[in-house]
């Protein structure tokens, strides 16, 4: 083969090498691994009231303007719950839960209300509170992802009188990053979702919090008919053999520092 043939191979083969490369503005997989993965965002906000008529305002927008605008951009199910009275909280505060299945989702809900026409007229009373006469103390906002072994939200299938139901929201805080990722681990690979779903806790979600006051903490939801089916099937968790090899493990000690509990109730509007 002549010198002129072998270059002009050479350069046949590096040209499809370069074509074979990624350009800069080809997408990266990094970029596409929570979309590809399928694991939604959760946002919880939490409205503290300072008395009822603030509660009733917020109720209304809520379930009259907030819910249906968010329907109307496809965000659903959304849950929307209140402490149960026999909680210790002095505040009353309502809780609303909404799936994303993007960031991008997320990002774009507050400009996308601005221009629902229908959504301000009638969110009109509570958007067009007086600075005096606010509709609330104040809100909070939690943003989660979703948990690998439950990449996206499941809307409850217990049934029973609404009032009589528990919806058992926790928040376990670490002491550090590191023992934060290893508490998600332990319900992810440790197998912690898979032994609630096994004893069928009917959890809502599992959230790594990726933004809120009291990180590093994970949230998650469980529900019950009662109080009763509640305290069942929490003893059979503790009984359960399986948690009782995992929570003896070396390598998930010490990965819980703080627990709060919040037992709550759902709304004649929430979703579920």
């Amino acid at each position: 083969m002549s010198i002129s043939k072998i270059a002009l191979s050479i350069c046949l083969v590096f040209s499809l090498l370069l074509s074979c490369t990624p350009t800069e503005t080809e997408e990266s997989p990094a970029a596409t691994v929570t979309e590809a993965s399928g694991q939604q965002f959760f946002q919880l906000r939490t409205y503290t009231f300072a008395n009822a008529e603030q509660e009733a305002v917020t109720d209304a927008f809520l379930a009259k303007a907030f819910l249906p605008a968010l329907k109307r951009q496809n965000i659903a199910p959304i849950g929307v719950f209140k402490l149960r009275p026999e909680s210790v909280d002095s505040l009353q505060k309502t809780f609303v839960l909404i799936p994303f299945d993007s960031m991008e989702e997320f990002a774009e809900l507050e400009a996308k209300l601005d221009q629902d026409e229908d959504f301000l007229s009638d969110g009109a009373e509570y958007l067009g509170a007086k600075h005096d006469q606010p509709p609330y103390l104040r809100v909070e906002s939690v943003l989660m992802e979703a948990f690998e072994d439950m990449p996206a939200l499941r809307a409850s299938a217990v049934e029973g009188p609404r009032s009589e139901r528990i919806y058992e929201l926790r928040s376990y805080e670490s002491s550090n990053e590191t023992y934060g990722k290893n508490k998600v681990d332990m319900f992810n690979a440790g197998g912690e979702v898979v032994l609630f779903d096994k004893l069928e806790f009917n959890a809502v979600f599992y959230g790594d919090v990726i933004s809120g006051p009291k990180m590093p903490n994970l949230m998650y939801m469980t529900t019950f008919t009662n109080q009763a089916s509640r305290d069942e099937h929490w003893q059979a968790f503790v009984d359960a053999p399986e948690w009782k090899e995992m929570s003896s493990l070396d390598k998930y000690q010490n990965n819980v520092s703080h627990i709060d509990i919040y037992f709550l109730y759902p709304t004649a509007y929430s979703d579920y």
